[in-house]
């Protein structure tokens, strides 16, 4: 017996079905538009059901751009611990607004922010195993600034840790 798998069959899905499965995909963890864009498009959905449903999800409040910015800043902020500048720029690859972005960075509190840098910092100091005072300056610089965080801070720890 021969079997063999049609690559080119993929389920299809009415406005309605689609809908239901995007409103569950919200429902899960905040979502961005480009992300349940992606989402429809690989589902096959059409760019005006696509349309349809996104508008759907908005006027339910599955969607909100503006609590996804939220969410991901917080989450990766305390869990990563990403400076402002990796936030944004990941935020904006996301086609985030601008506004929404700002908004969301300003939630954190600037005592937690400089409190979580240096904790940050301090760590991986102490983790570079370099002998050479200048390349052990570099590594730990080139970690903070990976990470988002602004090269003022980065370059004053850096002296300061680094003798």
């Amino acid at each position: 017996m021969l079997l063999f798998c049609n690559m080119y069959h993929h389920k299809t899905y009415t406005v309605d079905e689609a809908q239901l499965k995007l409103q569950n995909y919200c429902a899960y963890q905040e979502r961005c538009q480009q992300e349940i864009r992606q989402k429809l498009k690989e589902m096959q959905m059409i760019p005006e059901a696509i349309d349809i449903i996104i508008v759907h999800l908005l006027e339910h409040n599955f969607l909100n751009e503006e609590r996804f910015a939220n969410t991901y800043v917080s989450g990766k902020f305390r869990i990563k611990k990403w400076g402002k500048h990796r936030l944004t720029s990941e935020l904006k690859k996301k086609d985030i607004a601008k506004h929404n972005i700002n908004l969301a960075i300003s939630q954190i509190p600037n005592i937690e922010y400089v409190a979580v840098f240096n904790t940050l910092a301090e760590k991986k100091a102490i983790s570079i195993t370099e002998k050479d005072r200048w390349k052990k300056k570099k590594k730990l610089a080139d970690y903070l600034l990976y990470r988002g965080w602004e090269s003022h801070l980065v370059y004053d720890k850096v002296n300061e840790l680094i003798k």
